[in-house]
């Protein structure tokens, strides 16, 4: 009498492995566009709450004195190294430069002009932009 088959054999082993491979070559690019684009949207809301701030020091008429602890942000997050500029007609800018993704590299730029309208443009890839905020 022959004893049930136990286990699998090298051919099928060798099979899944292949069909692993396989699928891995397509989903680890894919993968990696993802976390880059997610590092850009990471860096638009780290740097978005400081409009706020940046809005009560003109108002305040201190547009001279901004930065960035002054509008409530912190200089370096574990996605961005922020910075600003002004001048005392409250135009200005809240920039983060983007840490730890060689893909995504580049700055997000929160721009605001004499009006008070806020644009938002991005300076790396043009895959990784979003809507809201362009590749320049």
């Amino acid at each position: 009498m022959k004893s049930a088959q136990q286990g699998f054999t090298l051919i099928e082993l060798l099979i899944v492995v292949a069909i692993i491979g396989i699928l891995a070559t397509f989903a680890i690019p894919a993968y990696s566009d993802y976390v880059a684009k997610a590092k850009v949207g990471a860096a638009i809301a780290e740097i978005s709450p400081g409009k706020t701030g940046y809005e009560v020091m003109v108002n305040e008429g201190n547009a001279a004195n901004i930065t960035v602890a002054a509008i409530g942000l912190q200089a370096s997050t574990p996605n961005c190294t922020i910075t600003t500029t002004q001048a005392a007609t409250g135009v200005g800018t809240i920039a983060c430069a983007i840490k730890d993704n060689v893909a995504a590299v580049g700055n997000v730029i929160l721009s605001r002009d004499a009006a008070g309208a806020w644009t938002c443009t991005y300076s790396g890839n043009a895959k990784y932009a979003s809507k809201g905020c362009p590749k320049v």
